[in-house]
């Protein structure tokens, strides 16, 4: 009997297997047409990785090597190797499987998709109502899976690789609230029977630029009165089925400790006072004795402030003939962040205090300036108008 191959750290190599003079490692393998066909990675562990994708595509009788799969059948094979994502990016992926399962394009086989289908099928969901932001999430991920497939030398070109100006971009765009529009929410809110609780949460969003994941994640020990700052190091997130889960922060910038005003310390240590202690406190992956309950202990989440905001602001244009715009969370946030960039605040600053992982982020995406803002900068250089 021949001698088992190994590779230099003595372990068995499987039939196909080898390790190159470069310490990487091979496969090789015949496709369902009977082609010599060949893998590399950097390490054994990897390389057995691709070989079950490998394998499970031989064993489902799918031709990839030919691009005789269907875009479906495509998308499956991308996500597959997308391990260790968000579970919000986990429900994206489904989302869109299951919309390219009702579609017919979602049944045809990559290798006969051209950038004019591609363009056909985004106008064809337009005009049926899909809206532009669900496009992009498509397109988002379909994208790249296609661009997959070239670097796998399964297709030439990718058929998505194309401005998305096709199709009209009804998204309203997140504007942050004038000084005027915020004195009369927080009048509302402070003089209506039944929002008045919430309002130190509002003003710790609008004073402090958090994520509202972040907000709701910040337990006791996140907050320093002493230092008047806030660590923020997590978010606070729960599954569609009620299932609590803490996730780092949307970026490794995001960790960062946030300076408190005069307002927000006034604001923390009421709810810190008021805060019901429960006989047992909730514990999520390793953190307790977060800082905002809902009435049975439990902790806030997202969903729990964005509802709260939402009928505040429905509540208030029943009442009143000037009507106030969406106000949200995400909303506070832009608005934080322009009021603190038209104020002067030095970008860099300004990025580290919203966990930004880039400056352009701060500046072109939650900076909205105006005509007012215009003027202000020309009487703080002395400009004659």
């Amino acid at each position: 009997m021949s001698a088992k191959r190994k590779d230099r750290r003595g372990r068995i190599l499987k039939t196909g297997e080898s390790q190159r003079k470069d310490e990487t490692y091979m496969y090789r393998y015949n496709d369902t047409q009977g082609k010599r066909k060949y893998i590399y990675a950097k390490t054994l562990d990897e390389l057995r990785e691709k070989e079950k994708l490998i394998q499970k595509d031989l064993d489902d009788g799918i031709d990839y090597s030919g691009g005789n799969i269907t875009v479906i059948e495509l998308v499956e094979k991308y996500i597959s190797q997308k391990n260790g994502v968000r579970y919000n990016t986990k429900v994206g992926y489904n989302f869109v499987l299951n919309i390219l399962k009702k579609e017919s394009f979602g049944h045809r086989k990559v290798n006969g998709v051209k950038i004019s289908d591609a363009k056909t099928w985004f106008i064809k969901m337009t005009n049926e109502g899909r809206g532009y932001s669900t496009i992009t999430s498509i397109r988002g991920i379909v994208k790249p899976a296609f661009q997959m497939a070239v670097q796998d030398d399964i297709i030439r070109k990718n058929p998505f690789d194309f401005k998305l100006d096709i199709i009209p971009n009804t998204t309203k765009k997140r504007e942050a609230i004038s000084e005027e529009i915020e004195k009369k929410y927080l009048d509302f809110i402070i003089s209506d029977n039944h929002y008045q609780r919430y309002y130190d949460e509002i003003m710790i969003l609008l004073e402090t630029g958090m994520r509202i994941s972040e907000f709701v994640g910040l337990t006791l020990s996140d907050i320093d009165f002493k230092d008047k700052s806030i660590k923020v190091d997590h978010q606070l997130s729960r599954t569609r089925n009620g299932v609590y889960y803490i996730e780092k922060t949307k970026t490794s910038s995001g960790v960062r400790e946030i300076p408190m005003t005069k307002t927000v310390y006034q604001c923390l240590q009421r709810i810190v006072a008021n805060r019901k202690n429960p006989k047992i406190e909730y514990m999520v992956d390793g953190y307790s004795h977060f800082l905002l309950l809902d009435k049975d202990g439990k902790p806030k989440v997202a969903l729990h402030i964005e509802k709260m905001m939402q009928r505040s602001v429905e509540k208030y244009n029943l009442m009143h003939e000037d009507k106030l715009p969406s106000i949200t969370p995400h909303v506070l946030r832009h608005t934080f962040c322009t009021r603190m960039a038209t104020g002067g605040m030095n970008p860099k600053v300004l990025q580290y205090i919203m966990g930004h992982s880039d400056i352009s982020m701060t500046l072109n995406v939650y900076t909205h300036a105006n005509f007012e803002n215009a003027v202000k900068e020309f009487e703080k250089m002395n400009f004659v108008r």
